[in-house]
């Protein structure tokens, strides 16, 4: 079906050192870790953005100009503005 979700139930023990391995194929992957009372232990798969960037991702009309932005310049309709060089330098704004 469409839309189902799929649950692959496996036993898995720990290491020596108390290590839990989800296999290669999750290698490098990030996750929330949560504990209820009653020891069930839920991984969730997460994306970390950086802090100076979460503004954008809470700003809908800015991010969906950036993904134009994206899409224009993948389809070469860019149009080059010069050099930025000067402002390499400029610190992130303090929040």
């Amino acid at each position: 079906m469409a839309g189902q979700t799929t649950f692959r139930n496996e036993i898995r023990k720990l290491d020596n050192s108390g290590r839990l391995t989800l296999g290669k194929e999750r290698a490098g992957e990030q996750y929330e870790v949560n504990e209820a009372s009653d020891g069930t232990i839920t991984l969730t798969p997460v994306a970390v953005i950086p802090k100076r960037e979460l503004w954008l991702w809470n700003n809908p009309e800015a991010l969906a100009s950036a993904k134009r932005g994206l899409e224009q310049s993948a389809r070469g309709e860019g149009r080059s503005l010069g050099s930025f060089s000067q402002y390499a330098n400029e610190g992130d704004d303090e929040e």
